[in-house]
């Protein structure tokens, strides 16, 4: 049965992710800062689809530890999923040196670190899956939230050259951009129920866009047209609307 990393897995997404692919009867390796927040979940998982799973600490922004944490897993994934994120409040985020390192660290340098270590050994093994999950955010830069939006612009971009340059060494990589979805992260802010995803519906996108080979996916199709519109307004009109 196929592996699969999930880099995050206390996040709502994350979770969802990982159940999509356990219901497959794929095996799991869940991360998160805290292990014993995972414990409870692979006792789940394990009892709920007959399956193997192990849980790791995974720190995105302890940089030294990535190495170390990647070479220590006893079976290498043959799908990783990179969903760990933080959208801290967006005043706090700017005026808060601790917020503004801590939201780039998360959402793109800390992603980026791990993934470059997943991608050499996938490269190695000329097989693999990589799947990131972005956000809707990196496709303009917005007043509400320009930093957290930046980070993942960073991340999509990246996600971009990886998959170009993977191409090449048989290892497929995805972006996935799931637009407005019901967390914890977000229960904080009024989401139009029309244009919200549920967690569930990320991981039911995700899984069935692995099998069809996607380069990148919208959790719901009618993100790709909103943000298009977005990118279209012209600058002069966008910036006065405090978007």
């Amino acid at each position: 049965m196929p592996t699969v990393l999930v880099l995050g897995a206390t996040s709502d997404i994350g979770l969802a992710i990982a159940t999509a692919f356990a219901k497959d009867k794929c095996n799991l390796q869940l991360t998160a800062r805290s292990r014993e927040q995972l414990l409870p979940v692979q006792s789940d998982m394990t009892i709920r689809y007959g399956i193997e799973c192990d849980v790791y600490k995974f720190d995105a922004m302890d940089f030294p530890t990535h190495r170390a944490f990647y070479d220590a897993l006893p079976v290498k994934p043959d799908v990783t999923v990179c969903v760990f994120g933080y959208m801290g409040d967006n005043e706090k985020v700017i005026h808060n040196q601790k917020e503004t390192l801590r939201t780039i660290a998360t959402n793109f340098a800390g992603a980026v670190s791990i993934l470059n270590m997943v991608a050499e050994d996938y490269a190695a093994k000329k097989r693999g899956w990589i799947i990131g999950v972005s956000s809707v955010a990196g496709e303009r830069g917005r007043y509400s939230n320009y930093i957290y939006g930046s980070a993942k612009a960073g991340f999509t971009a990246y996600l971009s050259g990886l998959r170009n340059r993977m191409y090449h060494e048989n290892v497929h990589v995805m972006t996935v951009l799931p637009g407005f979805v019901y967390t914890r992260m977000t229960e904080h802010l009024n989401l139009p129920k029309l244009l919200t995803a549920t967690p569930e519906d990320v991981g039911k996108a995700v899984f069935k866009a692995v099998h069809r080979k996607k380069n990148v996916i919208y959790v719901k199709w009618f993100w790709r047209w909103i943000m298009l519109i977005i990118k279209l307004i012209p600058e002069p009109v966008f910036k006065r609307k405090k978007l």
